[in-house]
């Protein structure tokens, strides 16, 4: 559905530009309408959901002799369905779904509001009830900060961003590196070299050489001027591009959808201090959380691995696994081996003490989560039939334990075999799905993020 209307949005878009406007004279009214009605950058069959959405210009139109929208004063009834005004039976769309795909969802039902939170307007209604403040200005000219969970869309106002001693490579974080509340106000003391009064939206882009791969760029975008309940094209958009190469881009020409004026990239501001007065930070293409620009930086979720030299239950994959990890840039991992004669006690308490997330397969070297901190979580990689041994142990000292769940995606490297009681779980070694371990690891991150004690997670103001 979001891929259908920013299709149609970039074909009235050229529609539009090629057709003259020859607007027609009315006597007796005024000269300009009461009403910029051209920020309204929607098809005009979806008017009517703008407008249930937006009463105030709705009830503007009625007034004014110059709204356009007349007819579509009939129809505002009509919503895009993540309204808390909106009826079911008068939103734009609801999927329907002819069979359930195995694994997926257990009915047609549940398959449908599946589809409607992920791919509809259910997925704005969810991101719009997410929304929390954690920057609240406490006088004029303050700044403000306002994001959905994960940070996965945020909006700021009055935000400062020095780029004077800019350190390029291919770090997507690279400017963010030195996120900190300021003692000045930039504004009123004078710190911008360069002030930008216009709305503009910044975006991590994907592959502007690949049309599918950009073509998520645009339906995030779409997505966002929905949460941002704004349609207007007159508006900025910075390509947040910490890169020292050039972004090539095949189709820029949708860009005229979203945007009046050429796209800006973030490097022509190097050199500079840069106040926006309006900014909103886009939905990412391929995200899970969100978890691009705006997150701590310094709070990098920690992953510890605890490698075995024994004979038995060693990670047969354990690199590519580690490998899975690195792809991921909000994580900082490491692998140890908690040998006694290598490396001290107080060594290995203090690599468990500053680890967020720890892991390790059945062994007692588990036993280090006594000392994790607070907010972690240990992953059991695989418990190897002893099921309450570490889970206990974690439940005694308060932390989250979650171990492996698919039986079906652990290969041990064969039955296993104690000297005297034959086959063994505990007596063989295993490699792991690794789809399915960077799914749990993530879980595993989302709830470090979330604690309440995790010293980087943004706190509500």
């Amino acid at each position: 559905m979001f891929m259908l209307l920013v299709f149609g949005l970039l074909l009235q878009e050229i529609l539009a530009n090629s057709q003259a406007e020859n607007p027609p004279e009315f006597p007796n009214i005024p000269e300009e309408p009461f009403y910029n009605y051209k920020a309204i950058n929607l098809p005009d069959e979806h008017i009517p959901y703008f407008l249930h959405n937006n009463q105030h210009v709705a009830d503007i139109c009625k007034q004014d002799p110059l709204c356009p929208y007349k007819e579509h004063l009939k129809k505002l009834k009509s919503c895009w369905g993540y309204e808390k005004s909106c009826r079911s039976e008068n939103r734009f769309s609801y999927p329907v779904c002819d069979y359930v795909e195995t694994g997926w969802a257990s009915d047609i039902q549940t398959a449908q509001q599946i589809f409607w939170k992920q791919a509809d307007f259910g997925y704005v209604q969810e991101r719009l009830s997410e929304v929390k403040t954690h920057c609240k200005p406490a006088a004029t000219g303050d700044s403000s900060l306002t994001c959905s969970q994960y940070l996965q869309h945020c909006r700021a106002t009055n935000l400062y961003i020095d780029l004077r001693a800019v350190k390029r490579n291919h770090d997507r974080f690279a400017e963010l590196q030195t996120f900190t509340a300021l003692d000045f106000r930039p504004l009123e003391d004078g710190k911008c070299d360069i002030v930008i009064e216009k709305p503009t939206y910044f975006m991590k882009l994907d592959a502007g050489v690949n049309m599918y791969h950009h073509f998520c760029d645009f339906v995030n975008l779409y997505i966002t001027q929905h949460i941002n309940n704004s349609f207007s094209t007159d508006v900025n958009i910075v390509m947040w591009d910490t890169s020292s190469y050039g972004y090539g881009d095949l189709f820029s020409e949708t860009w005229k959808a979203f945007t009046d004026y050429e796209i800006i990239h973030l490097k022509t501001f190097d050199s500079k201090r840069v106040c926006f007065k309006e900014a909103v930070f886009s939905l990412l293409p391929r995200m899970r959380y969100g978890l691009f620009y705006n997150t701590p930086l310094d709070g990098k979720i920690r992953v510890t691995i605890l490698a075995r030299s024994t004979d038995y239950r060693k990670i047969l994959n354990q690199n590519e696994l580690v490998n899975a990890l690195k792809t991921v840039s909000t994580l900082e991992v490491r692998v140890v081996d908690y040998k006694y004669k290598e490396l001290e006690f107080s060594e290995q308490l203090r690599i468990t003490h500053n680890s967020d997330i720890f892991i390790g397969i059945h062994g007692a070297g588990l036993t280090h989560l006594l000392f994790l901190p607070d907010w972690a979580v240990v992953f059991e990689l695989y418990n190897c039939e002893d099921e309450r041994c570490y889970l206990d142990l974690a439940r005694l000292r308060g932390i989250h334990y979650i171990t492996w769940r698919k039986r079906n995606k652990v290969f041990p490297q064969d039955q296993g075999h104690h000297p005297t009681l034959g086959e063994h779980p505990k007596f063989t070694n295993y490699s792991f799905d690794v789809e399915e371990f960077m799914y749990l690891v993530l879980l595993a991150a989302n709830h470090v993020s979330q604690h309440s004690k995790w010293p980087f997670r943004f706190s509500q103001v």
